[in-house]
């Protein structure tokens, strides 16, 4: 098992559906059996070996099969054949749960969770202040071992988010491993209603404003809003904005939350597989002047890198840390009309200069390893490297 330091020179894995850069919208199927280049892919062969099978299933399985989740077996398997992390089938229950959390309600603990696309190892990056999961003894960088005793590293970040969600006032046991000797705490969480709190506010030394967002969600805007509003009601005349650890979440919201930030002209442009290209811009309404720098780390991803990579195109302020994520790429769910949805990959995103960072990432204007003080849990030399960028500008 990776320990906490290794860790954070990870990568964030982009299969967290309610965390990636998504747009909800219905959808135009092509005919039954008809792939996306016009070929066949449920041929009769295949029609012929599936009915096979379920005989073989019917007349020899020696337990009793569930015929439900044989069918979503197939579902799930079909768009797994894309071998593209990004894609994926839901079922009924994950596409509820998915659809709440890009809401910013749902009901379960109260934590954001990141896995590495290498070790599989999950982590919990942000624990909300006063939810079921702060209340059970859980922490910010506490990695998930198990859930109801059932070890849960490697598994697909989605599924594990399913389950430790349910009803308000059901309880889940949760193992995680904590601090540099993964020292093994176990304890159970009653879920709860839960409002994403996405954004945190605070005022440093010499009015210095730090705004942390740790996802873009529908609700991210009007607490981005709220947070800059208040930070510059106590005189702010620097701002840190900390993205580390954000895995994404909604194009709109991102640009949305950068039009009050640029000045006029391209946020970001994405182009699908025909070439075709959608251009988000900003306005001449908002901009934002004061001193600013943006953490970021090997967690910060997708809608994450396009605020990076916007603020450090035009030039509005250094970005701090370690190489980003590297997720260039643009999903779009469908609504299959049954409660199920499929999550596709649709297109590539760019940068207002032209930049694709898949598989890249931003490249930090500083450079700084973030250093774990186990004397001082609280120190963080990587905030303290952003500050010092921005006095020089004071």
């Amino acid at each position: 098992m990776d320990n906490r330091k290794s860790f954070f020179k990870g990568a964030f894995c982009g299969a967290l559906a309610i965390l990636l850069v998504i747009g909800a919208v219905s959808c135009g199927l092509r005919p039954r059996g008809v792939s996306a280049s016009g070929g066949k892919i449920v041929t009769p062969g295949v029609q012929r070996k599936l009915s096979v099978l379920n005989g073989l299933i019917d007349q020899s399985y020696l337990g009793k099969a569930d015929e439900k989740k044989l069918e979503e077996g197939l579902y799930e398997g079909f768009v797994s054949g894309l071998e593209d992390p990004y894609s994926v089938y839901y079922d009924a229950e994950d596409t509820k749960a998915f659809l709440e959390s890009s809401e910013g309600e749902y009901s379960g603990i109260g934590a954001v969770m990141t896995q590495s696309k290498d070790s599989g190892i999950i982590t919990l990056t942000h624990v909300y202040e006063d939810s079921p999961a702060m209340k059970a003894g859980l922490k910010d960088e506490d990695i998930l071992y198990k859930v109801e005793g059932e070890e849960v590293t490697g598994e697909d970040l989605s599924e594990v988010v399913s389950r430790i969600r349910g009803e308000k006032g059901t309880k889940v046991e949760l193992t995680v491993l904590r601090g540099a000797k993964n020292e093994e705490v176990t304890v159970t969480a009653v879920r709860d209603t839960i409002e994403t709190q996405t954004v945190q506010t605070r005022m440093l030394a010499d009015k210095i404003g730090y705004l942390a967002v740790s996802e873009f969600d529908a609700v991210t805007y009007d607490q981005y809003v709220k947070g800059l509003d208040d930070l510059t009601g106590q005189g702010m005349k620097a701002l840190v904005v900390d993205l580390r650890g954000n895995p994404g979440g909604n194009l709109n919201t991102v640009c949305d939350i950068l039009d009050i930030m640029l000045p006029k002209g391209l946020i970001v442009y994405t182009q699908n597989k025909d070439g075709e290209k959608r251009k988000m811009t900003s306005d001449e309404e908002n901009k934002f002047t004061l001193p600013m720098t943006v953490l970021v780390n090997g967690n910060s991803a997708s809608a994450s890198e396009i605020y990076a990579g916007a603020i450090q195109d035009y030039g509005l302020g250094k970005i701090v840390g370690t190489q980003t994520y590297g997720k260039g790429v643009v999903q779009q769910i469908f609504d299959l009309k049954d409660g199920t949805c499929v999550k596709l990959t649709i297109a590539e995103y760019y940068t207002p200069k032209g930049r694709n960072i898949n598989g890249k990432g931003i490249t930090p204007d500083v450079k700084v390893e973030f250093e774990w003080d186990e004397k001082n849990p609280e120190a963080d030399n990587q905030l303290d490297a952003a500050v010092k960028e921005l006095k020089k500008e004071l």
